[in-house]
This record gives C-alpha cells, sequence and structure tokens, in this order.
C-alpha cells in the first residue's frame, strides 16, 4: 500500500497590475485646451441648434407607392371585421387599423356577440363578393364591400385613410 503524498497549502501570489499614471492637474488642463470638441463624457449629445423635430414625429402621409392596394386592402380588414363582431377573432387583432371609436364599435359589438353564440363552433365563414372603390380627396378612399355573410348578403361602407404606410378604418358603416 502506497502513502498518497501530503498536500501542501501555499499562500496565493500577490499580484497587483501596474497603476496607470494619472495626469497632473497643469497636464489635463493642457488636455482640455487642445480638444477641439465640446463633448463631455457621460452626457447626451444633443444639438439643440438644428431645426425643431416636431415634423419628424407626426404622421405622415405616404406616397401611393407606399401603400398597399386599397381594393385587396378593403377586402380583407372588411371581411376581418365582420368576423369580430360575429365573435369569432379577438378584437386585437383590427386594433393596428382602425381609428379608436371604429375600434370601440366592433369590439363592443364583437363582446356581445360571443356572448350570444351557444356553441364554439357555431360560427359561419364571411366571404367578399365585391368591392368599389371612389377617392374623394388625394390619401382618402370610400369603400363600399358587398360581402355574404352567413345566409344573408350584407353591406359595409368603410372610409380609408392613409396614414404612416398603412390605411387606417376611420369610419365604418354596416348595412
Amino acid at each position: 500500500m502506497t502513502a498518497t503524498p501530503q498536500l501542501q497549502v501555499l499562500p496565493a501570489p500577490r499580484h497587483c497590475p501596474p497603476g496607470v499614471p494619472l495626469p497632473t492637474h497643469a497636464q489635463g488642463r493642457e488636455e482640455r485646451a487642445r480638444a477641439v470638441t465640446p463633448y463631455v463624457q457621460d452626457a447626451l449629445a444633443v444639438d439643440f441648434t438644428a431645426e425643431a423635430d416636431e415634423p419628424s414625429f407626426a404622421p405622415r402621409t405616404p406616397r401611393a407607392a407606399d401603400l398597399p392596394d386599397p381594393r385587396d386592402w378593403a377586402a380583407h380588414i372588411a371581411q376581418g371585421l365582420v368576423e369580430v363582431m360575429h365573435g369569432v377573432r379577438p378584437p386585437s387583432q383590427v386594433m393596428r387599423w382602425t381609428h379608436p371609436e371604429v375600434y370601440a364599435v366592433v369590439a363592443r359589438r364583437g363582446s356581445r356577440a360571443a356572448r350570444r353564440r351557444v356553441a364554439p363552433g357555431s360560427a359561419h365563414r364571411t366571404r367578399v363578393i365585391r368591392v368599389h372603390l371612389c377617392e374623394p380627396a388625394p390619401h382618402v378612399i370610400e369603400a363600399s364591400v358587398v360581402l355574404v355573410d352567413g345566409g344573408r348578403v350584407r353591406a359595409l361602407a368603410l372610409r380609408l385613410v392613409a396614414r404612416d404606410r398603412r390605411w387606417i378604418v376611420e369610419a365604418l358603416q354596416v348595412g
């Protein structure tokens, strides 16, 4: 049987990195005098001489090339809005594309319809048949959408306004 070697405990070596020489007060003043930019460490670089930035944060009216096709878009959003009003689709899915007043009306109708529905699978599919467009002003489209909703034919009138590269439903009338 061999004896295990005895462990030897040694103190850890003391190692201190070499210090960085700090500039004297006079050397710091000379460096500051040579500095070209008025930049200060840990300060937010803000140029107060620039123009006001209010226009850059305002909603922008996009070019017609930046917007999706209004006919296809009106058909898709009309179908989505009707599905929300039937309680089939959650209202949060159309929030980004509707004006707050339109969203409130659609969400309220959807919550009522969801409470009335007896069976979860009793929802019917909505199909868009026809879309008619009119442009009363630049970047404003008024659409009338004819759709089949279960066994009924219904009509929706939408007013679409261009904002930030998308169409927003500003007004909605259900017939």
